[in-house]
């Protein structure tokens, strides 16, 4: 198997002629937030270019996350409702929620080639210019020069955002910075957490021996209190795509640098009588699947991340191709290793990657889910309170409707046995996010929005962080960078009055309509798995 070309960075060399590219409106990513945005831009008149670090487009939704977290369908509205109906005329229905990847990337490229839109791969930013509160150029590693009147970073790392001055938070906050109930270290939360004792030592009952791989921290006057802020985020992992179908099946290969060490306390779970890692498998047309964590060790690689957001390209790098090894490495540990139960290793060889993706990547994903980065502090933070509808917004500019959702942080040692901590699961019903979540504060930056990276706290971005609401923060992005184009003004003095009524044009949905019949946590149930 080649995965010579999965890879988040390599370095590109200075080109002997760098190009300027001047349009009226950069985006900087073209996961699905930037395309959306560069899509409404397109439709208000305004010249775009996307740049995109990578070689793909379409972000983790053309990476394998084909269980679309939805929450409310009634909440979706827009282009992000518009990507759900391309694909239903994709597989000759009305709306298709769930898809193959290689489906999603199909829309993608049809948006960006009907609308014209250029996208300028391989591109690594190095610099931003910036003069009185306005970037004025950027720089990238090659010497092109992007110029332009506004700017999206719809990066899932906030790059560009960060390198042009404006503040940002990594990590949990404290319960008392915003007043919340649900930020910072959680513990007790039954969710993904070892079902039964399982020993962390090496040899049982022998700290001494060292600990087991997967452990992130060994010291329990270091635990921490319920509620306490941390730099921790919560943790990654690749979406893969899998398949029984005997004609489109791939076996699992070894990963280079495989090292089962690495599943020796999932081996011991295992042994203790659980069998659950490979449990959320949702199932996708033509026979494929959408596998993601679940349970107490799954492919979550916990505590493995926390250089990822503020990382440079290298360890961005390293980082990524430690969760390669390592998922890939636990389904073919799971498949081959003789020390895994032989009905364990004939359900898992009863599956592989799927023939038909990710042909350029080995058949891997070359995303990796990057849920938590950076997140900008601006004007408006969204919280909790909005998420539970204890405080709402009057500048709408789209709906969340999925439950809160972090995915543990840490994995640590209490009272002599292995411990998840981090995982947050609280139902919600659908409310609306801010415009001044999106804009810097005016004296950082007044020519640039940021709807991946927004403004909010750790666990309000875990229900905001969704992909189909990034599509809908990216449209509302790009509507107001163009309604900022036209009146000659700054992103925070657009009219709010005009930007809503521009985005009910577009079909954005602002408001939930609570004559809908809501119960979060039926919703919550039904929903497409823990995201």
């Amino acid at each position: 198997m080649d995965f010579s070309d999965l890879h988040y960075y390599v370095p590109t060399p200075k080109a002997i002629e760098p190009k300027v590219i001047e349009r009226d409106l950069i985006v900087y990513g073209a996961a699905p937030a930037g395309i959306t945005a560069a899509i409404q831009a397109k439709r208000m008149g305004l010249t775009v270019a996307i740049i995109e670090f990578g070689t793909h487009i379409g972000g983790i939704t053309a990476s394998g996350l084909g269980a679309s977290d939805i929450g409310a369908k009634e909440a979706i509205g827009g282009i992000s409702r518009e990507f759900f109906q391309e694909l239903g005329k994709y597989y000759n229905t009305d709306e298709q929620w769930t898809f193959e990847p290689k489906a999603a990337k199909y829309v993608f490229e049809k948006w960006l080639k009907d609308y014209e839109i250029e996208v300028f791969f391989n591109q690594h930013l190095e610099e931003v210019k910036t003069e009185e509160s306005k970037i004025i150029e950027i720089l990238m590693e090659d010497g092109t020069i992007y110029k332009g009147a506004f700017f999206i970073d719809a990066s899932y790392e906030g790059d560009l955002m960060a390198k042009a001055g404006v503040s940002y938070f990594v990590g949990r906050e404290s319960n008392a910075t915003y007043k919340e109930t649900y930020n910072g270290i959680q513990f007790g939360h039954p969710h993904h957490q070892f079902e039964k004792w399982i020993d962390p030592y090496v040899i049982d009952g022998n700290p001494s021996s060292g600990v087991l791989s997967g452990i992130t921290e060994t010291n329990q006057e270091k635990l921490g209190y319920q509620g306490q802020g941390d730099h921790r985020i919560q943790a990654f992992n690749f979406r893969i795509c899998l398949t029984k179908n005997p004609d489109n099946r791939v076996a699992f290969p070894k990963p280079p640098s495989y090292n089962p060490e690495l599943y020796t306390l999932l081996l011991r779970y295992i042994n203790a009588g659980v069998w659950d890692a490979m449990n959320l498998h949702t199932m996708l047309p033509n026979g494929k699947t959408d596998l993601n964590n679940y349970g107490g060790f799954s492919t979550d690689y916990i505590g493995m991340n926390y250089d990822w957001p503020d990382g440079n390209y290298q360890t961005r790098e390293r980082i990524f191709q430690d969760h390669f090894t390592y998922n890939l490495g636990m389904l073919y540990f799971l498949a081959n290793d003789e020390q895994v139960p032989q009905t364990i290793r004939d359900e898992v060889n009863s599956w592989g990657l799927a023939k038909d993706e990710f042909e350029e990547t080995g058949h891997w994903p070359h995303q990796l889910y990057i849920r938590e980065a950076r997140r900008m502090i601006a004007d408006y933070v969204m919280t909790d309170h909005n998420c539970l509808g204890d405080l709402s917004v009057e500048d709408s500019i789209g709906l969340a409707s999925y439950q809160m959702d972090s995915h543990h942080c840490r994995r640590l040692i209490i009272d002599g046995r292995v411990y998840n901590e981090g995982d947050v699961e609280i139902p919600i019903s659908p409310y609306p996010i801010s415009y001044r979540s999106i804009r810097p504060k005016a004296e950082e930056c007044v020519n640039l929005l940021v709807p991946v990276c927004l403004s909010s706290s750790h666990i309000a971005y875990g229900s905001i962080r969704m992909e189909p609401v990034f599509m809908i923060l990216g449209q509302s992005a790009g509507a107001a960078a163009a309604i900022a184009f036209k009146n000659q003004s700054t992103i925070q003095d657009i009219d709010y009055q005009q930007l809503s009524k521009v985005l009910l044009d577009h079909g954005q949905v602002l408001q939930w309509d609570y004559s809908i019949e809501d119960d979060p946590i039926s919703r919550m149930k039904s929903t497409f798995g823990k995201q």
